[in-house]
Formats: structure tokens, sequence, C-alpha cells
């Protein structure tokens, strides 16, 4: 297992090496979430709200930008210092431009505040900083961490991840004593923990490599179910009424989720799917091919919940010559081909009769 810890995100990725070639087959789908060490800065926002009031806060960071990023700079020193095995405390320098805002707004100083506070973890330092005692941070981290290891938790009592030995704790918030104490007190009577040198540049050098030999990744899981929204003939028994649409006197369903591949299936590298569509009306000038994405293993309609569109392919079918080849207009075949097993899912409609392509990438952010 490979636990990638950044600054917004945690991404979670299981690997078998097959015995031989030295290549990696992925056991489970990439996954993780918004579990990155920006988390802890929300948390201390939020405990800058609690001393000194929302309104003052919001104020604050719009009117005095330049001072909110030199508080937060001041608390990101300190949150990649914090050590749980030493019980020193941490103070975060307030600039100069806080304290006097405050002064303008509240009428007091910041030390007021705190003590109004009554936090005995929170205090206010001789030498003029906010002093966090080491039990005040690790709270800091803590909503974090729960998220991280929940999500761990999920992957490892995954049927395809139960015989995991190994797991390898990267990216820049691994470095951090706090996330990698948490980590093996939690896990490392299940396996063994490695953090690896320079563990902020891991990912990097990996990359390099993984450049160098696309090939040494010979199997991935699709991370979602992928497919376009089609015409499909209306059958009443099947489809619901208002899914029924009539053009050129049939009747059709509309919306209806065609699958390509689905959740956590194996792909191999370069894995091809192709389908066949014709344009719902004869002579049809173009056509827009929408392409369709859900953690659901089998969606049936474009419509359902958590159905989201991830990219849209437009073919140009007003070719002059076919057209003056087929005095009659008929109906012409459009082919769809996802392929997958890379790094990024590729997609391309291909107009038979011409030979026309486009081509376009999945947008994983679903915007």
């Amino acid at each position: 297992m490979v636990v990638d810890c950044g600054g917004g995100t945690v991404d979670i990725t299981v690997y078998e090496m097959e015995s031989g070639c030295g290549q990696l087959k992925e056991l489970h789908r990439a996954t993780g979430g918004p579990y990155g060490s920006i988390g802890i800065d929300f948390e201390f926002e939020r405990l800058l709200v609690g001393i000194f009031g929302s309104d003052f806060v919001d104020a604050f960071r719009a009117k005095r930008p330049t001072g909110w990023v030199d508080l937060m700079v001041a608390f990101e020193s300190r949150k990649r210092t914090a050590n749980p095995f030493k019980n020193n405390p941490l103070n975060v320098s307030l600039p100069f431009s806080f304290i006097d805002y405050f002064k303008k707004c509240r009428g007091s100083h910041v030390e007021n505040a705190i003590r109004k506070y009554g936090n005995k973890e929170v205090t206010w330092s001789s030498q003029g900083m906010l002093r966090l005692t080491m039990a005040a941070m690790k709270r800091l981290f803590q909503p974090t961490l729960d998220h991280i290891k929940q999500a761990v938790g999920e992957v490892l009592n995954h049927p395809n991840a139960r015989d995991m030995k190994y797991m390898f704790l990267v990216g820049g918030f691994a470095e951090s004593a706090i996330l990698q104490m948490e980590m093996r007190k939690e896990f490392d009577h299940i396996l063994k923990i490695l953090i690896p040198q320079d563990v902020s540049l891991t990912i990097l050098k990996g990359a390099v490599c993984f450049g160098l030999d696309p090939s040494v990744v010979s199997l991935r899981r699709c991370r979602m179910t992928y497919g376009v929204g089609v015409l499909n003939r209306f059958i009443p028994d099947r489809h619901p009424r208002s899914k029924m649409i009539t053009k050129d006197g049939a009747d059709w369903c509309t919306e209806v989720f065609d699958k390509f591949v689905q959740v956590d299936q194996p792909l191999a590298a370069g894995e091809t799917v192709v389908r066949s569509y014709t344009p719902a009306r004869a002579g049809q000038k173009s056509t827009v091919i929408n392409v369709y994405c859900t953690e659901k293993q089998n969606p049936q309609y474009t419509t359902d919940a958590g159905v989201k569109r991830c990219g849209t392919l437009c073919l140009d079918l007003s070719d002059l010559q076919y057209r003056r080849s087929h005095q009659k207009p008929r109906r012409r075949e459009i082919q769809a081909q996802m392929t997958f097993g890379d790094t990024e899912v590729k997609v391309t409609a291909l107009d038979v009769a011409t030979g026309k392509c486009v081509r376009a990438t999945i947008d994983f952010m679903n915007r």
C-alpha cells in the first residue's frame, strides 16, 4: 500500500509485485480524499475564530491579506516542527498587523481575548506570541488524522487487500512526526510501515521513474464506472414513461447510460472498449456524445444520483462528398472508443463512412 499524504489530499493505492518480471499489478482502485495537511490549517482558523470571533477573523483576512498570509506561514512552521515526543510549547508569532487591527476593532489587546478564552493550553507568551501546548497542537491534527485512518482502514478491509505486508508512507505531510506516530500506533500490528528518506520527494522520483518506463504498471483498477449517454428503443415494460421521446415516428428512451467499464474492474495498459452507434435521425449533420462517470457499478440512466458528465465529443457529419454519393439520406455508423489502463482515460469518436475522428480526455475534476 502506498499512502501519499500531501497538502490537499491523501491518495491511497495498493499494488502487488509480480514475481520474475518486477511489474506492478494494482489490487484496489485508487482512493483517498481531501484529508491533506490543509485540514490542520482549517482547525487553526477555527481556534482563531473561537478566541477572537468570526467577524474579526473574516475582516482581518479580507482587509489585511498580507498579514493573514504571514500568520498562516508562522503557523505552518510550527506545524511542521511539532513533535509528539517533546512537550515543549509551540509559539506562533502573531503579525503586528493582526495585533494592531484587533486593537482598532475591539479596543483591547489580543492578550485579553486569549485570557478570556479560558483554555490553559492556549496562552499568551511573555515574548508576545500565541502559545500552544503539544496537546493543543495534537487536537488540531486529530480530525485530519481520523479521516486518514478511516480511509486506510476501509482499504485494508477490502478482500483484495487483506494479505498486504507493507505500507509506504510518502508525501510532504508524511514528514510530520505526529502523523507518523499515529499511523504506526494504528496499523503497525497489521503491516510494516516504511517511510523512505526524502519522503516529500519520493512521489516526484517515482513519477520520473514511471516516465522512463510506463510499462512497470501492468494492470490498473478502474476508479469509476464510465459510459456514454445514448438513445435506446423505448420498451414500455422496462423504461419509465418520463424518458420517452418520439423522433421520425419512432419511440426512443433518452438518457440511457451505456456502460463501457465498471468501477474496480481490472484493466491492462492500453485496453480499449469500442461501441457502435447510429444517429437518431437520417441526414443528421452532427452528433454529440456525452461521456459520464459514477462510483455506482450499474447505473441505468445518466440522470441517476451520483452520475456526472466528465467529457463531451462533437462529431461533424455534414460531409458533402458523402452526401453526394448517397442520394437518399441514411443513418451512419459512429464508433465510440475508450482507452484505459494508462494514467488518463482517452475517448475517441469515429465516423466510419468518412474516417473523421475526434478525441477527448476525461476531465477527472468533473467541472
